[in-house]
């Protein structure tokens, strides 16, 4: 039911292209941003004390099983803020009603 009825996320899908060298390069594709609904779990934070340390807040995204070509190259927007992938999403099998992908996503600073 939070995957239907959760937060509104903005996902920024990646994809591969030819730069100028000849390479194949993975980017973030700026055609626009894809709308999803996820829930959000706290997984892990630090806070900055001292002057000079970086605060970390990671939390996990859960989205329904029909997004793809989302990797570490993706970008998230949701809760009004913008955050990176820090994991490859993971597929989680199963029922119609249960299967679905959870994506780890770090804060930017």
């Amino acid at each position: 039911m939070q995957r239907r009825r959760g937060q509104v996320a903005l996902i920024w899908k990646s994809k591969t292209i030819t730069d100028n060298r000849g390479n194949e390069v993975i980017v973030g594709d700026e055609d626009g941003p894809h709308e999803v609904r996820a829930a959000f779990v706290p997984q892990r934070s630090a806070k900055a004390e001292v002057p000079g340390q970086q605060q970390i807040n990671i939390t996990r995204m859960i989205v329904d099983a029909n997004l793809s070509d989302v990797t570490l190259w993706s970008r998230v927007e949701a809760m009004g803020k913008t955050w990176d992938v820090v994991t490859p999403p993971a597929y989680h099998h199963g029922t119609r009603q249960t299967r679905h992908w959870s994506i780890d996503i770090r804060q930017r600073p």
